[in-house]
């Protein structure tokens, strides 16, 4: 009878479970010296080895020739384990066997002396399904079992998982397998099969299997029922998934704003039966991985995918802004949602691709700035020939009317205008303690700075680099500044940077000497507190 390949290449030893090293050196070590727990809690994602390793430990502390801690696989006790003909090793599974009198009975038999091994092992599948009468009636026996007695838990949602049996376990926590090394074991496992897997084959298996081992070798047996060959492409037709150059393409059509475009690739899909449910979340990851490659240096380690892909993502990040890529993962997120609760699956997800091409240009702030200035220069460009045209219509206009008396000669006015005259924000205190209540980092990183008032403009003067980030980058950090200023002084005004090359203080502020013990006397006068000056 054929045997499934996750079960037939199951490990037996702990040096042939992969990618939890922290765990299996742990628990040989335990082994070794004799000195293991009488209580596991094995937790993690599915596929990540929790019921191999508790098998193995079985296995370990009845073997009867253990190996530094491993078990020989060749003794009557672990070729009994194996096969499930010796009955001291229980493997129960909580979600079926939940109820007070299953437990009641594990509670019963687990005081008998075992029949055959050194030791009774309980491996509790699924623990965190035990109803609460259930859980009550293990709780004695998992504090203080009998001493040939080991219980080992598993389960996949820790945090369904009552405190008072987290306390009676040495928990160990299985970490999601890395890509590469999934791909590198079933390389392996194919090469011991005889069958022909390529590296970009078993790279997609890697990422479909989300860290699980299990998932990646049933799949991997489902590619092999397919083909002897396995590409890419065996793997693509096997899942239902499109390959990396449909999906390139589509998100190409999409930064270039052509809908049409983008539609016919998604048609294509269509054709070949692509199940659109998957192909929003592999846009999703595709968008994932394009936020990665534009903010890390080096994401070799965060994007698992073969190098020439990668080279073609770093050039499609290069043609889009970071905020266009998150925009576009918000639209993607949102269209998931929508997805699983509709029949017409390919129109959301159309109108999902529209959004995406029709998405406004962004840009940064040093480019909207730069965009500012531009359009500065050429509004005074355009001014200039006006005002010269003036100056010279003033003369002829004044030689056909009667002499006058000269005029003394003005002292040059200064560049900047009356409407670039900045006045002192005196009630700024008073908005910096309003912002204190809405905004609290906000305030923290402008508590230093001072404000002026030019026409409908607050011009802030703050030294700080939060305060700056958080200006340029945060639209909930301008709205929280102006929701001060209009609760302080009951108008509406738009922020900028003071800069005194542009803007200049009123001379009445500047002759006026502002005194700290004036500031003082006025506050307590305000308040009412009498003061005495000595």
């Amino acid at each position: 009878m054929y045997q499934a390949l996750y079960r037939k290449w199951r490990p037996k030893t702990f040096e042939d479970v992969v990618g939890q090293d922290h765990i299996t050196l742990t628990l040989k070590n335990e082994v070794s010296a004799g000195k293991f727990s009488h209580a596991y809690l094995f937790t993690g994602s599915r596929g990540t080895g929790k019921t191999t390793c508790s098998k193995i430990v079985a296995k370990a502390v009845n073997c009867l020739h253990p190996q530094d801690g491993n078990p020989c696989n060749e003794c009557l006790n672990c070729k009994g384990i194996d096969d499930g003909s010796i009955l001291d090793v229980v493997e129960i599974d909580a979600a079926s066997n939940n109820g007070v009198d299953n437990i009641r009975q594990l509670r019963e038999e687990a005081y008998f002396l075992p029949s055959v091994a050194k030791y009774r092992v309980y491996i509790l599948d699924e623990c965190h399904m035990l109803s609460a009468g259930a859980v009550n009636a293990l709780l004695k026996i998992l504090e203080e079992p009998p001493e040939h007695v080991i219980f080992i838990l598993a389960t996949t949602e820790i945090h369904k998982v009552l405190p008072t049996i987290l306390s009676r376990c040495q928990r160990f926590d299985f970490k999601r397998i890395k890509s590469q090394v999934i791909a590198e074991r079933l390389l392996y496992v194919a090469e011991q099969e005889n069958i022909h897997l390529e590296k970009a084959a078993a790279m997609l298996i890697a990422r479909l299997s989300d860290g699980g081992m299990r998932d990646a070798l049933s799949l991997l047996d489902l590619c092999i029922s397919y083909a002897q060959q396995i590409t890419e492409q065996t793997v693509v037709e096997t899942a239902g998934l499109t390959g990396q150059g449909p999906l390139f393409e589509l998100v190409h059509a999409i930064i270039q704003k052509d809908p049409a475009g983008a539609l016919r690739v998604v048609d294509q899909l269509s054709e070949n039966s692509m199940d659109f449910t998957r192909l929003c979340e592999q846009m999703v990851i595709h968008y994932r991985n394009l936020m990665i490659v534009k903010t890390v240096k080096d994401p070799e380690d965060l994007i698992q995918m073969l190098p020439e892909d990668l080279q073609k993502l770093r050039e499609q990040s290069a043609q889009v802004s970071l905020n266009t890529i998150m925009s576009g993962l918000e639209i993607l997120q949102d269209t998931m949602g929508k997805i699983s609760r509709t029949a017409f699956k390919r129109t959301e997800f159309e109108m999902a691709v529209i959004r995406l091409c029709d998405m406004p240009a962004s840009f940064t702030m040093e480019e909207f700035a730069q965009r500012l200035d531009r359009l500065e220069m050429s509004f005074a460009s355009e001014q200039q020939p006006a005002r010269a045209a003036v100056q010279q219509a003033v003369p002829a206009s004044s030689a056909a009317g009667s002499p006058k008396a000269e005029k003394p000669p003005q002292a040059p006015s200064s560049s900047l205008s009356a409407a670039d005259e900045a006045i002192p924000f005196e009630k700024w205190a008073e908005v910096l303690q309003e912002l204190q209540k809405i905004n609290g980092a906000l305030y923290g990183a402008m508590i230093e700075s001072r404000a002026f008032i030019c026409g409908e403009l607050v011009l802030i003067d703050c030294a700080n680099d939060m305060f700056k980030n958080l200006l340029r980058t945060s639209l909930a950090a301008k709205e929280s500044l102006r929701n001060a200023i209009m609760k302080i002084t009951g108008q509406k005004y738009n922020l900028g940077p003071y800069n005194p090359d542009k803007y200049r203080v009123s001379e009445a502020q500047k002759n006026e000497k502002s005194d700290p013990l004036e500031g003082v006397l006025k506050k307590a006068s305000e308040l009412n507190v009498p003061v005495d000056i000595k």
